[in-house]
């Protein structure tokens, strides 16, 4: 399964993790860099989320639950 993490860079104590989220839609035409980021604006609002945030996209092992890079 596919996983998006994201994480607010902070100048003063390094980049931290902010959220996961499972990609759970089906149509890859619906998913895009734009959509993805949305989620980041939904959860810290537009001014929180202005250019400090990026996210890492994880394939994580389901039947272990590790993820892989």
């Amino acid at each position: 399964m596919i996983a998006y993490e994201f994480y607010l860079r902070d100048k003063e104590g390094g980049d931290r993790l902010i959220g996961i989220l499972p990609e759970r839609r089906k149509a890859p035409k619906r998913i895009t860099e734009s959509s993805i980021m949305n989620w980041a604006k939904t959860v810290l609002g537009r001014t929180g989320a202005s250019g400090s945030v990026y996210y890492v996209r994880v394939n994580v092992d389901e039947q272990y639950g590790g993820a892989k890079f």
